[in-house]
């Protein structure tokens, strides 16, 4: 069977494959040693990995993190959570057809008793918040345990490809996410008194104030003094017809497979959600090969970063703005999307409807803050902080840095007056980093056509000014001087390119008048280099809107290998040479709608609110209006909370109905959660493990 991997990427090293074997429903398959169940079978091409036991749907991987269930699967006879599990020689892996069988116990077990340590500061996360924070404490030789539930440090920046906005002093402006966690988890080698856990959940903070503690398997006990909650945060989910069918990604189980797996899981994407998060996955795609169909946005301009947006559309993606979804069409898989155009009520406009023929969706409309832990501990009396996308959702810059403060704070109550007062201007660029985007500003004006020149279609007020810092010249400047601003050409440029090669958004030119001030060199940069630009081919180039400007031909491209980049050259009319932002690499008829839309036969009520017990919208809509607006009668009338996932998805989606029928949050009686964070085998607590 073809491997449905990745075998060349513009940024990522492929390493050589070192395949072993394993067995799914009795079938000898291949996969890459240690990569995770999930991930072997996606490469396999198998995306269903079995069917629920209430009314035989498709099951498949939604998160990658271990927050939902859909992919379950029975490996050597016990039910496990395949995006969670590493493949072993000769594994035997089955679909779960209806509800797993529980395994037989051996006759005779031993136990061995459950270790337990303590520290001054227990951190739970290794993302870019716990990282920061881990060195900061290191820093005041505090005793910390870092904890990570996957096996490698670094949590989302292990997915980032791009390069990153805010700050090259603070957030290491312009280098790439996974250089950047790199470089965060190898700094704490040099603290001898922070100690890291792989493969480690945090199960729960008990009212002893004792963390239990799941590290490889083996149930462990942690007594800490502090808890800094960095967990990061779970992607939201959506209500639409067709919302049970497999192969609809969460954007993190996408950035998953095709960047941390190099697995190619899609032919063709849809996405939906037009934030930072969707956008930038719409372009993890284009470097994985994955033709990307379009994006759907419901608000009238994308949320994410203005440039992010502008390269995707101006590569050949289109994106519809004031769109949603429809429904997912197919039997068990995606088979196609249908999109609609909503009004300023977020609601369907009739006639407006489009299908497009797809074979994944991607959801990316948002994330909730994992508070558990730091509820857990309040209720325990535990001094407990938090940082990163568990305090705030924000960008990864940001949560670096409010993760340095969090650790500065902490070593400052544990050290005293050791440790020095957080400078004030820490506070003042950790909200400038977390800002949302500003205002929209026009080009700046230019008389100049002779020399060389800078040309910014950065426009938007963001956080982010690595242009400014690599600049020989000095020649880029922020408008007003500060980080959140609009970068301007303001010098004379020597034509060195290194704002190109360093800009996040890919979002400057460079314009040459020197050899022919008629026909001017335009360089631009390029990384999706797997989709190859030679010389002499013909490319349509694009303005800051994707409105296009002409067809011209390549006259240069040069590698940049420490980069990952390439600066493709143009010859072009001095009138147009100052909008040419980008070029095309997608083909139009990729993206081209279906003749007939397809319009769903369920209404927007049978959608699933929860994928754990198949509980519909329209089942929860109808005890709200009932009169029931207690989480926990509704959990108990219908199921929905009660399964494997511990309401971690459909909470949300209970609560959006809930607003929509008229019910104030502060009158909602909210749920009882459950006391795991994640399902556990019972035998793990007795003792510890079996021996």
């Amino acid at each position: 069977m073809k491997q449905n991997r990745i075998e060349e990427h513009p940024i990522l090293d492929v390493p050589k494959l070192d395949l072993i074997s394993f067995y799914f429903n009795g079938e000898r398959l291949q996969a890459q040693r240690a990569e995770m169940i999930s991930s072997a079978l996606i490469a396999n091409g198998i995306n269903v990995f079995g069917h629920h036991h209430k009314d035989g749907s498709a099951q498949g991987i939604f998160c990658a993190n271990g927050q939902c269930a859909k992919c379950t699967v029975i490996a050597n006879g016990v039910a496990v959570k395949s995006c969670m599990t590493a493949v072993q020689e000769n594994m035997i892996v089955e679909s779960a057809e209806g509800l797993p069988k529980v395994p037989e116990l051996s006759e005779k077990q031993e136990f061995e008793p459950i270790e337990e340590i303590s520290c001054e500061v227990l951190i739970i996360g290794g993302g870019p918040a716990g990282l920061s924070a881990a060195a900061e404490l290191g820093e005041h030789r505090v005793d910390v345990l870092l904890i990570d539930d996957k096996n490698k440090l670094g949590g989302k920046l292990v997915l980032q490809t791009h390069k990153f906005f805010g700050s090259e002093e603070d957030s290491r402006a312009g280098t790439r996410g996974h250089h950047i966690g790199q470089i965060l988890a190898d700094n704490l080698a040099k603290y001898d008194t922070v100690h890291t856990w792989l493969n480690s959940t945090a199960l729960f903070v008990f009212s002893d104030q004792k963390v239990g503690i799941l590290k490889d398997g083996i149930y462990k006990l942690v007594s800490p003094k502090r808890i800094l909650n960095a967990a990061g945060a779970r992607e939201k989910f959506l209500r639409f017809p067709g919302n049970h069918l497999a192969r609809i990604y969460g954007a993190g189980a996408f950035q998953t497979l095709v960047n941390r797996d190099l697995v190619r899981p899609t032919k063709r994407l849809f996405v939906i959600g037009g934030g930072n998060v969707g956008l930038i996955a719409a372009y993890h795609a284009l470097q994985a090969g994955i033709d990307v169909v379009g994006l759907a946005e419901a608000m009238p301009s994308c949320g994410g970063y203005k440039v992010h947006a502008d390269k995707l559309r101006r590569l050949g993606v289109p994106i519809y703005t004031s769109h949603s979804i429809l429904c997912a069409n197919g039997e068990e898989m995606v088979e196609s999307v249908t999109i609609t155009e909503i009004d300023h009520k977020f609601k369907a406009i009739p006639g407006t409807e489009k299908s497009f023929e797809c074979d994944t969706i991607l959801i990316a409309v948002g994330l909730d803050s994992l508070n558990e832990f730091t509820m857990e501990a309040e209720q325990a009396g535990l001094p407990v902080d938090s940082a990163g996308d568990a305090l705030e959702i924000a960008e990864a810059s940001s949560a670096m840095f409010n993760g340095k403060i969090a650790g500065l704070k902490l070593a400052k109550a544990l050290r005293g007056d050791q440790v020095p007062d957080i400078p004030s201007w820490w506070f003042q660029k950790a909200e400038v980093l977390k800002a949302h985007p500003g205002a929209i500003k026009e080009y700046q004006n230019f008389s100049q056509n002779g020399g060389v020149m800078p040309i910014i279609h950065c426009l938007q007020e963001i956080p982010c000014n690595p242009c400014t810092t690599v600049c020989p010249t000095n020649s880029i400047q922020t408008e007003d001087g500060s980080l959140f601003a609009v970068p301007l050409y303001k010098g004379k440029c020597i034509g060195c390119g290194k704002c190109l090669l360093i800009c996040p958004g890919l979002a400057i030119t460079l314009v040459d008048y020197r050899k022919d001030p008629d026909n001017p060199t335009v360089s631009i940069a390029y990384e999706i280099m797997n989709k190859k630009i030679r010389v002499g081919d013909t490319r349509t180039l694009m303005d800051i809107e994707a409105n296009p400007l002409g067809e011209f031909t390549v006259q240069s491209v040069t590698d940049y290998k420490n980069k990952k980049m390439q600066i493709v050259k143009f010859l072009v009319p001095k009138n147009i040479a100052n909008k040419v932002a980008g070029f095309v690499v997608q083909d139009s008829s990729i993206s081209q709608a279906l003749v007939e839309p397809i319009i769903p036969k369920r209404t927007p009520d049978e959608s699933m609110v929860c994928l754990c017990e198949r509980v519909t919208v329209g089942e929860v809509r109808s005890l709200i209006r009932m009169g029931i607006s207690d989480m926990n009668q509704i959990k108990a009338i219908t199921r929905a909370g009660m399964g494997p996932c511990g309401a971690k998805t459909c909470e949300v989606l209970i609560r959006e109905i809930l607003r929509e029928e008229g019910i104030a949050p502060t009158d909602v009686v909210p749920n009882t959660k459950r006391p795991l964070f994640i399902e556990v085998p019972l035998g793990t607590f007795p003792n510890g493990g079996i021996k």
